[in-house]
């Protein structure tokens, strides 16, 4: 993936962050604090979350493809580097009661299930990428003459 393609994907990221982000605060908010209203200043506050979590991900940046165990290795360093930016941002603000451990737990265990939507929506999207260019490969092989490997004919067989 050339820097093109992989920036292009940090703001599909930054736009699906957003969106769970959102989704997220209004949960959190009215199991902790149903109560409290905001002013207009408070809706970019996804806007602003969202975009300190890109931040972490631009480690996974690599000019070559990486082996599982690196890619994995960091995956995790993103995420731990995400979760203390997050958390960060929260002790900062005097907005979020950082001082109960409930409210604390909730933000650890929300930037945990956006990790892990984000992980599933960005896999179930590559792979249906994958898909369209396997079809769109053996098409082309297909209308040039240029015979299947010995794996697309057992699966066009099947």
């Amino acid at each position: 993936m050339n820097l093109r393609q992989f920036l292009l994907r940090k703001l599909m990221l930054f736009f699906t962050l957003s969106t769970l982000i959102t989704i997220a605060i209004c949960i959190l908010g009215t199991s902790f604090d149903p109560a409290a209203r905001f002013g207009y200043n408070a809706i970019l506050s996804p806007l602003i979350y969202a975009g300190a979590c890109v931040i972490p991900s631009l480690v996974t940046w690599s000019k070559r493809e990486l082996k599982p165990k690196e890619l994995l290795m960091r995956e995790l360093f993103q995420f731990l580097l995400t979760e203390a930016v997050v958390l960060g941002l929260a002790f900062r603000s005097s907005v979020i009661d950082t001082s109960r451990p409930a409210v604390v737990l909730g933000i650890a265990g929300s930037v945990l299930v956006i990790y892990l939507l984000v992980f599933l929506i960005s896999w179930a999207a590559n792979s249906a990428e994958a898909r369209e260019t396997d079809r769109e490969l053996q098409e082309f092989q297909r209308l040039h003459g240029v015979e299947l490997c010995v794996a697309d004919k057992t699966a066009q067989e099947n």
